[in-house]
């Protein structure tokens, strides 16, 4: 029996116990017991596929079955094969020379690439701005709130019947716009359709564009329509009007942290963030450690997060090198989200339908509204 004939007999033995198995199922399921006909024919049926798999053993032992593995030529295989040293041993020529191959697996063009799934992503900047404001939903497009302005304490001691002390407060009414941070980009239909891996990153590339751009506002926003009032925009913040001569002759980024704490704690404001840019916290460790001095009022706590004089350090790309802002962040502003970042698509945008493009536009739409300008204080980290 050659190996077409076997393995077709083979596949009819399956089928024939398949049938049976069924066959006994359907036996136990009605009257509780297979039936001895049944039995002796499933065993029948078995020894002759044992016998068929035995016979494929033999065969496969005596070569007669196709092998899959392929062995390569070692060097000396190479070196018997090769049409120059045919050519010496058969007296045709005096010296024979040939190239040898290290590996021989086949042509590298029949070998398919490692294909490996997903994406390697470009950089994703920590953003931790928003961390630091309370955060609350709005459905209009403007914040309007009723802020103090200015608190004159003129209470004093009073005398039996004397006239007591007159202090004055005043409000200001404040209207904040909603503003709105979107880009957007085109990829084709067949992108989106037959790699969705690749999509679902453009999709997170989008959404990490918006809030890169809010993390920058949220500090540095100069609040003129379209833009986010920030941090740092005038009447949001007050200037800690230390100049270099108040700080000393060493550590003086420190000294002025420091002072500016005070100033806040003093203030009614005890601070609950230190805000600098990556690159001047950077030069302020060098400092410390430079200085060579045991400085007890610097740690890291359990995260690896910097702790300066028992308030944390939030590194933010969004602030200006060489600023910095001191405050108790939580009282002094509240983000306003009207949406969060919303990405959308679609075809009818130009020339998109007749290109096979879509239009992949992200936006959010949100309000930073700063109640307290008194509880941040902030200004040149090297001052003149």
């Amino acid at each position: 029996m050659d190996m077409s004939d076997l393995m077709k007999a083979l596949g009819g033995i399956e089928q024939k116990l398949a049938a049976f198995e069924e066959q006994a199922k359907g036996e136990i399921k009605t009257v509780g017991a297979m039936s001895t006909e049944t039995k002796n024919a499933i065993e029948a049926i078995s020894i002759k596929q044992r016998e068929f798999a035995d016979e494929l053993l033999a065969l496969k032992q005596r070569g007669a079955l196709p092998q899959n593995e392929t062995k390569a030529d070692g060097w000396g295989d190479q070196f018997v094969k090769a049409d120059a040293y045919k050519s010496f041993v058969g007296g045709q020529t005096q010296k024979a020379r040939f190239e040898v191959k290290n590996t021989v697996t086949g042509s590298d063009t029949t070998v398919a690439p490692d294909r490996k799934p997903g994406v390697v992503s470009g950089a994703f900047q920590m953003l931790t701005m928003e961390s630091l404001f309370p955060a609350v939903p709005t459905g209009s497009n403007a914040v309007e709130f009723t802020k103090e302005n200015v608190f004159t304490n003129n209470a004093a001691e009073a005398a039996e019947g004397a006239s007591k002390a007159e202090s004055s407060l005043t409000f200001t009414l404040v209207n904040m716009p909603i503003s709105t941070v979107a880009h957007w980009i085109k990829i084709s239909r067949q992108l989106a359709a037959d790699n969705a891996a690749l999509a679902a990153y453009i999709d997170l590339r989008m959404r990490y564009g918006v809030n890169r751009k809010v993390e920058t506002q949220l500090v540095s926003g100069d609040g003129t329509a379209p833009n986010i009032s920030g941090i740092l925009d005038t009447g949001n913040f007050t200037a800690h009007g230390y100049a270099d001569a108040n700080l000393g002759s060493t550590l003086k980024k420190l000294v002025l942290v420091r002072k500016i704490m005070g100033d806040l704690w003093a203030a009614g404001y005890p601070a609950d963030a230190i805000v600098l840019n990556p690159a001047d916290w950077a030069q302020i460790e060098i400092d410390i450690f430079t200085a060579n001095t045991n400085m007890i009022a610097f740690k890291y706590d359990e995260g690896g997060r910097p702790i300066l004089f028992g308030v944390p350090v939030v590194q933010s790309v969004g602030m200006t090198a060489d600023n910095v802002a001191v405050g108790a962040f939580g009282s002094a502003a509240t983000l306003y989200n009207r949406e969060g970042v919303v990405v959308e698509m679609s075809d009818s945008d130009g020339d998109n339908f007749t290109k096979n493009l879509i239009t992949l536009r992200a936006e959010r739409r949100l309000a930073l509204a700063t109640e307290r300008p008194a509880a941040i204080r902030a200004g040149d980290l090297t001052p003149a």
